[in-house]
């Protein structure tokens, strides 16, 4: 789960929900709320505001709403937690990886180097760390994100895989930062 470390107050109504659809270049997509009523605009400054470039659909989010003219907007992300399921299939690159291990890894701050999501991987680089980090798209399905773009910074945890150096999760850069 990525959770903000501030406890950002705006005018508004925090709501749980599920990211209907994101596009990070139309720049917003839709949650719904888990308690029902109309569409809620998530624009990308609002996740940018978070530390994300995008949200993976079917994720559940916690934001702050606001009606407005235009009707019900995100104001400030508070939560993105990985759609339902998302931890259901395997990834063969952690078969043989104790479970316990990418749990009790360190959460680092790093930069994406860069992520294809057609090719479903891409590559970042842990600040103080010359070697490149494996990022799966897989491992950002399941840390609730859809894609990453070069320069982005970020959370991860690292592991030492089949492919090197692995990210075993995903997070929003604030959270690295508090636990470095």
């Amino acid at each position: 789960m990525t959770e903000d470390k501030y406890d950002v107050q705006a005018d508004g109504q925090r709501v749980n929900g599920t990211v209907k659809w994101f596009d990070p270049v139309k720049g917003f997509g839709f949650v719904l709320s888990d308690s029902g009523g109309p569409d809620i605009l998530l624009h990308a400054n609002v996740l940018r505001n978070f530390g994300q470039s995008s949200v993976a659909d079917g994720a559940g989010i916690e934001v702050t709403v606001q009606q407005t003219t235009r009707g019900m907007q995100a104001l400030v992300v508070h939560a993105i937690n990985p759609p339902e399921g998302a931890q259901a299939a395997p990834l063969a690159d952690f078969d043989d990886v104790d479970p316990e291990v990418m749990r009790s890894a360190p959460l680092e701050p790093a930069r994406v180097k860069w992520f294809d999501k057609a090719k479903g991987f891409g590559f970042a680089n842990v600040f103080g760390r010359s070697e490149d980090v494996f990022i799966h798209v897989e491992v950002l399905r399941r840390s609730g994100l859809a894609d990453l773009q070069p320069g982005e910074a970020l959370g991860i945890r690292v592991i030492d895989g089949k492919r090197g150096r692995m990210a075993t999760e995903v997070t929003a850069w604030e959270a690295a930062l508090s636990q470095s």
